[in-house]
């Protein structure tokens, strides 16, 4: 069998891409010098960031109080001015604005670049007051989610007193021995939360006698008994339709909203 041509073994050497290139090593002088870059960039950056007078707290900015005034909130916050901004505990800002000022519902503690911390607040806000203990003409505030915040001298305009006439003892299986008296302000709140928006500024009196008997005093000596706090929009909307059906009426009762019911003038 004869061997391959001369034409042919020319095209097998120009296919036979022979020895690969040899890869040069980096010079180690380069490395060397890119590495000590690197350790003096990051220690200038550090430098900067702790060791420097340009990156640090010297100023407490304050947004969102309502009530409480921007010093009380800074006095609170204890933030270390002079401290390095980088350092600065904002986890431990918020926990101390949390505990001294109960007001305070939420709030962020953020860095602003260079030199400044903000205090971004959110006030609670009353939707009952209950008279303070001892008869001292003092109220205490309950937010929306029941929560008592706030010692105040005056009952703010708008906002319904609470009064808990709940019997203390015999065995109501609706009163506070079952409940407890936080379960029954939570269940007030509800109710103040779903009286209607144009009643809200009527009503006076939010008025507890158990789980399920909670009624509202209103403004010309008007009553409604709203029962529990369950089926809120469904007696909302009872209610409402009923005032309009009879205007004159002094006492509402939708307990039952699919059955409401009105007497009196």
């Amino acid at each position: 069998m004869a061997g391959p041509t001369t034409a042919e073994r020319g095209a097998d050497e120009d296919l036979d891409p022979g020895p690969p290139p040899r890869r040069r090593l980096p010079d180690p002088r380069g490395l060397i010098a890119a590495a000590v870059a690197l350790v003096l960039v990051g220690g200038a950056s550090v430098w900067a960031l702790y060791g420097s007078s340009w990156l640090r707290a010297t100023r407490v900015s304050v947004s969102g109080t309502r009530v409480l005034t921007e010093a009380q909130v800074r006095e609170a916050a204890g933030v270390p001015l002079d401290d390095p901004l980088i350092s600065v505990d904002l986890d431990g800002i918020e926990s101390r604005l949390l505990d001294e000022l109960p007001r305070i519902d939420s709030v962020e503690v953020v860095r602003s670049w260079p030199h400044e911390i903000g205090l971004k607040v959110s006030e609670r806000t009353p939707v009952l007051v209950v008279e303070a203990a001892g008869n001292s003409g003092k109220y205490v505030e309950v937010d929306a989610k029941g929560v008592r915040f706030a010692t105040v001298s005056h009952a703010p305009e708008g906002v319904p007193v609470l009064e808990l006439a709940v019997s203390r003892s015999g065995s109501s299986a609706a009163g506070p021995r079952r409940f407890g008296e936080d379960r029954l302000v939570r269940e007030a709140v509800r109710v103040a939360d779903a009286v209607p928006a144009a009643l809200a500024h009527d009503t006076l009196v939010v008025k507890v006698r158990s789980y399920d008997s909670i009624s509202l005093g209103l403004t010309g000596a008007r009553t409604v008994a709203w029962g529990s706090a369950e089926k809120g929009r469904a007696k909302a909307r009872a209610l409402t339709a009923l005032m309009k059906a009879a205007p004159d009426a002094g006492h509402f009762d939708v307990s039952v909203p699919t059955a409401p019911a009105s007497a009196g003038s």
